[in-house]
C-alpha cells in the first residue's frame, strides 16, 4: 500500500533528530510512498538536507516558542496542507502541537529523540490523547512514557538506529583521512566522533590516552567534532603532555572514510543523550567499539561480542579495553564484523523506515 506521509520538522540546526527525520524522508521514498518535509523557512541546515537527498521540501515558519502570528499562519497551511495526507509524523514539540490544533482528523505519529523528562500536566495529556502513536528512538524514553501513563502501550514503539550503512560501510580507504593529519599507515589510530562538549567523556578519553602513551608510544588519538569544550580540551591534552599525540580535527566533512581510518573508535559518553547517532556510524562502518554503558549502548551492543563495554568516566577501564582491542587483531575483527551485521539486521535507516512504515499502517488499521 502506498502512503502519503508529511513530515514536519522544526530544526534550525544540524542534530540527530533532523538527521532522522531526513533519512526516514530518503527510505521511506525509497520505499514507493509520496513523503513531503516540511522545514522552518531559511533553517539553517538546507545544505545537509540536500546532501541527504531529502530535497523537495515545504517551507513552513515554525517559528520557536509560542509566538500567535506565525503559528496562526502555520495552522491556516496546515489546515490546507493535512487533508492531502494519509497521517502526519512531527519531530519536535513545536510541530507536534501545531499538528493537534489543526482541524484535522489524520493520525498524528510523534517521534522522541531526546531524554529530557516531559511534565504530565493536563496540556500535555490532551496532546498526548490526540497522539496515535509515539516512537521513541532508546528504551531509555519509551520507559519514561510507560512510566508517566501518558498513553497506552499499544500506542508506543521503540526503533533505534537510522543510520545510512550505504554511506558508512567497512572497507572505506581511510588513507587520505591520516594523510591530512600526518598520521603514519601503522600508526594505531583509536578516535572518537562527537561535539566538543562537557557530557561526551573527551576528559576521561583523554586521560586513558594518556595512560596508553608509554605502553604504545606510535598510538595517536583523534577527536572529530566542534564545541564549546574545545579551549578545555587543548589545555588538557597540554596538561596531560599530549601535544603530539592528539588530533583535533574539528569538522570532517567526508566522515565514512575517516571512520574506517580508525582502529578503534571510543563512544566515551557521560550520561545518556538520545540517539547516539555516532554509535550506529561506527557499527555500520564495521569498527571496533570501547564504549561507556551509558544511554543507547547498552540496549545496543552487546558486552565481548559487537564491541568492549565500560563505566563512564573510568579512564584507566576505558585504556585497558582500547589496549586490548589494538592488542588483539581478532577480537577487532570479530567485534566489527558483528557490531555491521547487527546495522543489517536491525538498524540500517532501510530497516528502519521499513519498521516505521509497518507501524503507520497499523495505526491506518486501527483507524479505520
Amino acid at each position: 500500500m502506498k502512503l502519503r506521509i508529511l513530515h514536519l520538522m522544526s530544526c534550525r540546526g544540524w542534530s540527530s533528530d533532523a538527521y532522522w527525520a531526513a533519512r526516514m524522508v530518503v527510505e521511506q521514498r525509497r520505499l514507493g510512498h509520496e513523503v513531503v518535509l516540511a522545514v522552518r523557512h531559511g533553517t539553517r541546515i538546507l545544505p545537509q538536507l540536500a546532501a541527504m537527498g531529502a530535497g523537495d521540501l515545504l517551507p513552513l515558519r515554525l517559528a520557536g516558542g509560542l509566538a500567535p502570528a506565525s503559528d496562526l499562519g502555520d495552522l491556516f497551511a496546515l489546515r490546507a496542507l493535512l487533508p492531502r495526507f494519509d497521517l502526519v509524523h512531527v519531530h519536535r514539540g513545536k510541530e507536534h502541537w501545531l499538528a493537534a490544533l489543526a482541524p484535522s482528523p489524520i493520525p498524528i505519529v510523534r517521534t522522541r529523540h531526546i531524554v529530557e523528562p516531559i511534565r504530565p500536566h493536563p496540556l500535555n495529556r490532551w496532546l498526548y490523547a490526540r497522539t496515535a502513536l509515539v516512537v521513541a528512538v532508546t528504551e531509555a524514553i519509551g520507559a519514561h512514557y510507560r512510566a508517566l501513563g501518558l498513553l497506552p502501550p499499544g500506542r508506543l514503539a521503540v526503533l533505534h538506529g537510522g543510520v545510512d550503512a550505504e554511506a558508512f560501510r567497512p572497507g572505506l580507504d581511510g588513507t587520505a583521512a591520516r594523510r591530512v593529519h600526518g598520521i603514519p599507515d601503522e600508526a594505531p589510530l583509536v578516535g572518537v566522533v562527537a561535539g566538543l562538549r562537557l557530557m561526551k567523556g573527551h576528559r576521561a578519553f583523554l586521560e586513558a590516552a594518556a595512560r596508553l602513551a608509554d605502553r604504545i608510544p606510535a598510538a595517536r588519538f583523534l577527536l572529530i567534532g566542534q564545541g564549546p569544550e574545545e579551549a578545555a580540551i587543548r589545555r588538557e591534552i597540554a596538561r596531560l603532555g599530549l601535544g603530539d599525540r592528539v588530533i583535533l580535527a574539528g569538522h570532517v566533512e567526508s566522515l565514512p572514510p575517516a571512520l574506517c581510518a580508525l582502529d578503534v573508535a571510543v563512544y566515551p559518553s557521560r550520561s545518556s543523550e538520545g540517539m547516539g547517532r555516532a554509535l550506529f556510524e561506527y557499527m555500520a562502518a564495521g569498527r571496533p567499539i570501547v564504549a561507556t554503558r551509558v544511554g543507547v549502548a547498552p540496549e545496543i551492543l552487546v558486552d565481548g561480542e559487537s564491541a568492549l563495554l565500560i563505566p563512564p568516566d573510568s579512564p584507566e577501564p576505558l585504556a585497558a579495553a582500547i589496549a586490548r582491542v589494538l592488542d588483539d587483531p581478532a577480537l577487532a575483527r570479530r567485534l566489527g564484523q558483528a557490531a555491521r551485521r547487527a546495522v543489517e539486521a536491525r538498524y540500517a535507516g532501510r530497516e528502519v523506515a521499513r519498521r516505521l512504515v509497518e507501524l503507520y499502517a497499523g495505526v491506518l488499521e486501527g483507524r479505520g
